[in-house]
């Protein structure tokens, strides 16, 4: 029968182990001393060795040999291997988390060993136990008898009662760098003799996401159709990925204006049966990577990908500006949020490539004008302010208005949207203000926040850095300031512009002159 990858390597001894060489260090010295904690907590994202390292210390507490502990020759580590000794007890939390679960559990624990020295619980995804489960379990937790030693592992130590976390040895596992996956991924291979190239398996690795068990997953699927050899574009049409040579074309149509070529090339790439939602966050880490080139003298240390294909995206970077990249950026970033919940992510990326191929993209501000009030005679210019008239001669239209007065083109309620729609702004406690709150006016230095409730005020000024952080995210990357104004103060301010534009048409009918509002 088949076994998966994951499986049929499992590390035996410690020295088998990727990655994770702190709490290998740890565990070596406390077997070596005989100085081993009655309790531990593994914690650590899926597939980085949590059960595979519980599996290992249980071997070194009950191995025979004379020798470094485990030795994964000996009766008890053949037998544990095999998941047949009896004084070492696996419980899946997930399916048994019950309080009578943890009664069995208090009462197995009276027994002394059967065969080996000492009696070992593994707990997995302990934290799916029950708060009455957790109850029951303290006690037992806190003083087991010598001959046992507790094993806890999850994904989540933040679910935990603090109770127990400090009755634990807490060991943190790390996600595996992808070199040491790579390495560990080209032995598999060349034990069972299959040719695999370097860049699969460093895409490999990258999409593993520094889990030694979703990599080996990927390469077992990779290998299944019986293949002697496996190319990097076996791997992308098993992940439904594209090569970088797709994204250098693509991003070359868009910045040279060709939005036609660009959604029929798109549409043979998705043809082949590429996923709409990897080719974009694909494309997004492209620009990424267009970023690093363009800053970064040597960018192998941050850019996983071959020599060959850095050259190809440093020489794109070189034609690019930094606000060609922004804006792409912040395109594809809104397109890639979006995309995660719409049925038609299809279109929504299309609909983006002819933004950034016009240069309609929304992040891009555009100025208004200011509005003027004319007469029917023109001989100069008027600038109203503080109820004073000045009187100069005319001056170009660029110039009429302080940078710093300007209004930018940002429409204020798809901001203020983009904002509670952002993951981050989940965050926050001001998520009160979604409804009442609004944004109405953004200028460049900036932007107006009305609230209709006295505690949303208050609300908005906790969160002040946040909002103002969230806004530049979602405009043109300026960090503005924030004015907190009530429903009467932003009516008052309405009215009072009111009346200056009143003011103002009068004294251009008086005056026979164009009057200015700054």
């Amino acid at each position: 029968m088949y076994r998966a990858l994951y499986r049929e390597y499992r590390p035996e001894v410690f020295s088998e182990m990727l990655g994770q060489k702190h709490i290998v260090r740890i565990l070596r010295h406390q077997l070596e001393t005989d100085s081993t904690s009655h309790a531990y907590l593994f914690c650590g994202t899926r597939g980085t060795g949590k059960t595979t390292t519980a599996r290992l210390l249980a071997k070194g507490l009950n191995c025979t040999s004379e020798g470094a502990r485990p030795c994964g020759q000996c009766d008890a580590c053949n037998a544990i291997r095999e998941g047949n000794f009896l004084d070492v007890i696996e419980i899946d939390a997930a399916s048994n988390n019950g309080v009578d679960n943890i009664r069995e559990l208090r009462e197995s624990v009276k027994y002394p060993p059967a065969v080996g020295r000492r009696k070992v619980y593994i707990i997995d995804e302990v934290h799916m136990l029950s708060a009455g489960a957790f109850n029951a379990l303290l006690k037992t937790l806190e003083e087991p008898p010598e001959y046992v030693t507790f094993i806890l592992a999850t994904t989540e130590p933040d679910k935990l009662p603090a109770t127990i976390l400090s009755r634990c040895m807490r060991l943190d596992f790390k996600r595996v760098p992808e070199n040491i996956l790579v390495s560990g991924l080209a032995d598999i291979c060349s034990r069972k003799g299959i040719e695999v190239s370097e860049d699969a398996l460093r895409i490999i690795a990258a999409n593993a996401d520094g889990s030694v068990r979703d990599g080996l997953s990927i390469l077992d699927q990779c290998i299944a159709g019986g293949d002697a050899e496996v190319s990097a574009k076996d791997v992308l049409d098993f992940l439904g990925a594209s090569g970088e040579e797709a994204f250098v074309e693509l991003t070359d149509m868009v910045r040279k204006g060709k939005t036609a070529d660009a959604l029929v090339y798109v549409a043979h790439i998705l043809a082949d049966g590429k996923d709409v939602k990897q080719f974009i966050k694909d494309w997004i880490n492209h620009f990424r990577n267009l970023l690093m080139t363009k800053y970064i003298d040597n960018p192998q240390d941050v850019i996983n990908m071959s020599v060959e294909n850095i050259e190809r995206i440093r020489r794109q970077s070189q034609v690019l500006e930094l606000m060609d990249i922004n804006n792409a950026l912040m395109e594809l970033s809104r397109l890639n949020n979006e995309a995660r919940y719409s049925s038609q992510p299809r279109i929504l990326l299309e609909l983006a490539i002819v933004r950034l191929s016009t240069g309609e993209t929304t992040v891009t501000p555009t100025v208004q004008k200011p509005s003027i009030a004319k007469s029917s005679v023109k001989t100069g210019t008027a600038k109203v302010m503080n109820s004073n008239v000045q009187v100069k001669d005319k001056m170009p239209e660029a110039d009429k208005t302080a940078p710093e007065e300007r209004t930018t083109g940002f429409d204020c309620n798809s901001v203020w949207k983009a904002v509670f729609d952002d993951v981050e702004a989940g965050k926050g406690s001001f998520y009160v203000l979604a409804s009442d709150g609004r944004i109405t006016e953004i200028k460049n230095n900036e932007f107006s926040l009305v609230v209709d409730k006295p505690f949303q005020s208050k609300m908005a000024e906790n969160n002040r850095e946040l909002i103002e952080r969230l806004v530049a995210q979602h405009t043109d990357g300026r960090k503005r300031h924030m004015k907190i104004l009530s429903s009467a103060e932003s009516s008052n301010h309405q009215e009072d512009g009111t009346k200056v534009n009143d003011t103002a048409r009068m004294a251009s009918e008086m005056l026979g002159i164009d009057v200015e509002i700054i």
